[in-house]
């Protein structure tokens, strides 16, 4: 029998960390999350500790919110025009800051 599982917290997590928690469960997976841990070991560009120590230095460093440094992590881009789209149009980042957080990306690739 399935018990639903409870809820304790939400919050945004990498890919990575997803596929990271559906590898630990200690039960068999239902196809829903079959299907999710197919996609995520399929778009999963980081082991999940080095997404949380690299998501921990895009907040502390460049002062990114946790949600836009998931996304980022998520993705990897590869140049500043692919980074820009994490931003919103009204909030103008420094090129300096743009490739401080590529080359802090290459680091982690």
């Amino acid at each position: 029998m399935f018990l639903p599982l409870k809820k304790i917290e939400n919050k945004p997590i990498t890919i990575p960390e997803v596929k990271e928690v559906l590898e630990n469960l200690n039960r068999e997976l239902n196809q829903f999350q079959k299907r999710t841990l197919e996609y995520v070991t399929a778009f999963s560009k980081l082991k999940s500790d080095k997404a949380k120590e690299l998501c921990s230095k895009l907040t502390k460093d460049f002062g990114l919110d946790v949600k836009t440094a998931v996304q980022i992590v998520n993705c990897m881009p590869e140049s500043v025009e692919e980074l820009r789209v994490f931003f919103p149009r009204h909030r103008l980042i420094e090129p300096e800051k743009l490739q401080g957080i590529l080359k802090l990306l290459d680091e982690y690739r």
